[in-house]
């Protein structure tokens, strides 16, 4: 087949056919700029739905409180310390507000809070246990095991030691004789009618037989009560451990 075409004809054409494929190739890359600013801009209404769903919507709003570990307080005691707000976006909740409230309960040594989606807040509360019944100015106290004087008692629990302090005695001081107390062995401990905390290292254990012991401070107490258990078996109504590897018994 024979091209009748003038050379300006086919000038023309190929030039026209190379106008084309350059707009096609401007399209496709104007095209692929679109195409990457609708997914940007997709990609920030799917954040932005997202940070108003979880902070600023009803739809995720505290409907309630969970409230786990307790025994000594009721769950709505311990709600009414939480103070949780409901109905602003559990995502907002102060957490550790809520926390700090919870823990200036006396019965309360820790509690965890943390977010139950979708609308709840779980308070598992670790109560105080107490060690050792304190009698201050005729009060009967609980006191656990770092000292810290958390509840009343009517009657003497049997099965808790008594510690007795004089009125103003510093929780250091208590903390002392709550370590004490823990560190007695059962084979002593139920020799003890109580246990008087006068100062840190003024520390005395006042036997049921009417005998007395110097314990002096918490320190060496497992090597005291070694010491103790053999100066027992010796006569004498005033004991002193206070320094474990010089006891003494007169009287």
């Amino acid at each position: 087949m024979i091209d009748l075409r003038t050379g300006e004809e086919h000038e023309a054409e190929v030039s026209e056919s190379s106008r084309r494929r350059f707009a096609r190739r401007q399209w496709a890359r104007r095209w692929l700029a679109w195409r990457l600013v609708v997914a940007v801009l997709l990609v920030l209404a799917l954040v932005a739905g997202v940070v108003w769903l979880f902070f600023f919507s009803s739809t995720l709003a505290v409907k309630g409180v969970e409230v786990q570990g307790t025994a000594q307080l009721t769950e709505q005691q311990v709600r009414a310390a939480a103070a949780v707000p409901t109905g602003e976006p559990l995502a907002r909740a102060d957490l550790a507000g809520i926390r700090d409230r919870v823990e200036d309960l006396p019965q309360v040594a820790s509690v965890d809070v943390s977010r139950q989606w979708p609308d709840r807040i779980l308070l598992r509360v670790t109560e105080r246990q107490a060690v050792a019944v304190v009698e201050v100015d005729g009060r009967l106290r609980g006191m656990d095991d770092g000292g810290v004087v958390f509840r009343d008692y009517a009657r003497r629990p049997r099965v808790l030691p008594l510690v007795k302090v004089p009125a103003g005695t510093g929780e250091e001081a208590l903390a002392e004789g709550a370590e004490v107390v823990g560190a007695l062995p059962f084979r002593l401990a139920r020799k003890v009618a109580y246990v008087e905390v006068a100062s840190v290292d003024r520390i005395t254990l006042h036997l049921r037989d009417g005998r007395t012991v110097m314990w002096g401070s918490a320190e060496q107490s497992d090597e005291k009560a070694v010491v103790l258990d053999a100066l027992l078996q010796r006569p004498g109504r005033e004991l002193d451990v206070s320094v474990p590897g010089q006891p003494t018994s007169r009287g």
